[in-house]
């Protein structure tokens, strides 16, 4: 036994007047169609979603500068404003 749920939702008046041409034309009520187009919708899957694995680009060196904890993000600001502006302030 399927059970539904009366709901309003709001879309603008060429969404509606194209679906409910779209539903006529397949002969289907407008609530049919509406549930249909989101069923599809639904198994497409997530927008954005990734369908590949994801790849970790790495760079070759030796390792963090010297002094720079990768634990401590404000150490790699550091690092960068160094590499950027200059020799570091002294506190």
């Amino acid at each position: 036994m399927i059970v539904c749920v009366r709901t309003t939702i709001t879309i603008d008046d060429g969404l509606f007047e194209a679906a409910k041409q779209r539903a006529s034309e397949k002969g289907a009520t407008f609530s049919a169609f509406i549930q249909d187009a989101v069923r599809a919708a639904l198994a497409r899957g997530t927008p954005g979603k990734r369908k590949h694995r994801f790849k970790l680009v790495t760079f070759r060196g030796d390792g963090p500068l010297p002094g720079v904890d990768l634990d401590r993000t404000s150490s790699l600001l550091e690092a960068d404003d160094v590499t950027t502006f200059g020799k570091a302030r002294r506190r």
